[in-house]
This record gives structure tokens, sequence and C-alpha cells, in this order.
């Protein structure tokens, strides 16, 4: 039986089932050189450049939406939903 490869590309999107090790971890998501994107260290696809600037403020832009979808809805619907009575006008 024929081994089959356990790194490569499949339609153009990289593929890496190697047992990953710490130096492997650390040196995939930490190239100073490279863009945005990098290839991961395991699994499928692509995984962010930590040694990028860019990376750093989209993570920062998906921390400040996650704040807001959690934070700053519910304060905003607790002030509004007091126990006043409600009118309702059925024609």
């Amino acid at each position: 039986m024929a081994e089959k490869p356990q790194s490569g590309t499949l339609f153009g999107m990289p593929y890496n089932f190697e047992r990953p090790s710490l130096k492997r971890l650390v040196s995939a998501y930490w190239k100073p050189g490279d863009d945005m994107l990098v290839e991961k260290p395991f699994g499928i696809g692509y995984t962010l450049n930590l040694a990028n600037w860019r990376s750093w403020v989209v993570l920062a832009v998906a921390g400040v939406m996650l704040y807001l979808e959690r934070g700053g809805d519910e304060a905003e619907f607790e002030s509004e939903s007091e126990d006043e009575p409600v009118e309702v006008v059925v024609d």
C-alpha cells in the first residue's frame, strides 16, 4: 500500500498533517519577513503571521467587534426594558 503524503497542496490550499512540535508551531506563527497570512503548522489552510503588524490590526478589530457584540447591546436594551405598560392598537 502506498503511503499518502502528509503535507502539500490540494486545489491550491496547503495542508500539513505531520505531528506538530513546539519549534514548528512557533516558527509558523512568527515569520518576520513574510506576508500577513502564512501556512498553518498543522491542518488545512492559512493562519495569521504574528510578526506582521497588519495581523495585530485584524486581531484588534475582531476584539472590538466581539466586545461591542457582547457588551454593547445588553446595556442598550436593559435601560429600555422597564416594566411599563404597553399600549397596543388593533384596527
